[in-house]
């Protein structure tokens, strides 16, 4: 296949994928090859997050195309050519009331669903669930303080897939239920993101920050720390196994053994590649 080939081929693949609203390609939780949209929703936090996105790509797609349309207008209509004696026209109320007032609909209409979003992200739900998620360099601590007090360490595993999202041990925790997410850091400043459930609040030292998700899907969602914290920041990922109401109980019976005298991963036992 010759260059010309393969340009055509790359834009056909890219109209397939702009048609299809990126899902061509898409992962459930966690990214995707050839991926440019965002990652499938799979919580309502998201779901509004995606609304969102596309009603203001849709929006800010119209204004330039407004916009567009005047230049050329004003290039073909308004050049020596076509008017060789200039208008000497400096104002026009009615111009002055439009080109004002619209700018500021436009942004009222923009805070509107923009304050719901962050009213919806911030405000959290009465619970089901509460985890607290310690971030650590590099890698994070969960504990359970409504289902045993049990905790233990979540690192990055070098033989697991996706590479560099998986982990040794998994947040796991029930779908279509609300889940409390309970945010510090040990060391430095961290970030808990899960891309998939909107999530995305930062860790801070000796200070306790909330959020929440309802998966509304089962299945393995990934995500990463998304602060600069150190040199092994690359390599903290962050692994959350969504199941049902009764896999969920069982593997809560099961970690409260495995994890009730203290048994956590050891850093060196799955280390970035760096160590």
């Amino acid at each position: 296949m010759g260059r010309v080939g393969r340009h055509m081929l790359g834009l056909a693949v890219a109209g397939l994928t702009l048609a299809t609203g990126g899902s061509a390609f898409a992962e459930l939780g966690q990214p995707a090859p050839w991926e440019w949209t965002l990652q499938q929703s799979a919580s309502p936090v998201m779901d509004n997050i995606v609304w969102f996105h596309n009603f203001l790509f849709v929006l800010i797609t119209l204004i330039t195309l407004f916009v567009l349309a005047l230049l050329v207008v004003v290039v073909l209509k308004f050049n020596a050519k076509a008017n060789p004696v200039p208008s000497r026209t400096t104002h026009n109320t009615l111009i002055e009331v439009v080109w004002t007032l619209v700018p500021v609909l436009i942004l009222v209409g923009i805070a509107v669903p923009s304050f719901r979003l962050l009213f919806l992200e911030l405000d959290v739900p009465k619970a089901d669930l509460t985890i607290k998620a310690t971030g650590k360099q590099w890698y994070w601590s969960y504990a359970y303080p409504d289902n045993g007090k049990f905790e233990f360490d979540s690192l990055m595993a070098q033989d697991k897939q996706p590479r560099l999202l998986g982990v040794d041990n998994e947040m796991v925790v029930p779908v279509n239920k609300v889940i409390r997410v309970q945010v510090t850091g040990a060391d430095v400043i961290h970030a808990f993101a899960l891309p998939a459930f909107g999530v995305k609040i930062d860790a801070i030292p000796g200070r306790l920050n909330e959020t929440w998700f309802k998966a509304t899907k089962t299945g393995m969602f990934y995500g990463q720390c998304s602060e600069l914290c150190g040199k092994d920041h690359a390599f903290m990922p962050i692994a959350i196994r969504v199941v049902e109401d009764k896999e969920f109980a069982s593997w809560v019976e099961t970690a409260k053994k495995k994890f009730a005298s203290g048994g956590t991963s050891t850093y060196a036992s799955a280390a970035g590649p760096t160590q």
